[in-house]
């Protein structure tokens, strides 16, 4: 070989998905428990569930999606296909009132979990598009 020459080494450290680093199902879970837990003390959120009965549907779907969305498996796919987020929500009225209540429960159950500060910065970077993106009324 040429003296002169040197073998880099090749890095196969890959960073945690968001997924990973929260620590996985288990996270996702909590948090959608903190937050629904917020929803059903909130006129202004509970008015969004026509039927109060399917909370635990409610809350089993939004784990399923922000895992995956994060990184995790796509059980939220493989069950209800494409997420569709703006299309499953139009037929419900989200203005800025819905869009700041939505957000502030998000954060309160953030608060209450104490993710790492590399978690809570990427979830609440999508939260804040998320909800302003289901606003369909002024």
């Amino acid at each position: 070989t040429d003296a002169g020459a040197r073998e880099l080494p090749i890095s196969t450290a890959v960073e945690p998905t968001i997924y990973d680093a929260a620590g996985g199902e288990a996270f996702f879970t909590d948090l959608v428990d903190a937050f629904y837990d917020r929803v059903e003390t909130d006129p202004v959120l509970l008015s969004l569930y026509p039927d109060l009965a399917d909370l635990a549907g409610a809350r089993r779907r939004l784990a399923l999606f922000l895992g995956q969305y994060f990184g995790g498996p796509a059980i939220y796919s493989s069950e209800r296909g494409h997420p569709r987020l703006r299309a499953r929500h139009l037929p419900f009225a989200i203005g800025e009132r819905e869009r700041d209540h939505w957000l502030a429960a998000m954060r309160e159950a953030l608060d209450e979990l104490a993710p790492t500060e590399r978690v809570r910065a990427a979830l609440e970077r999508y939260f804040d598009l998320a909800a302003e993106a289901m606003r369909n009324r002024e």
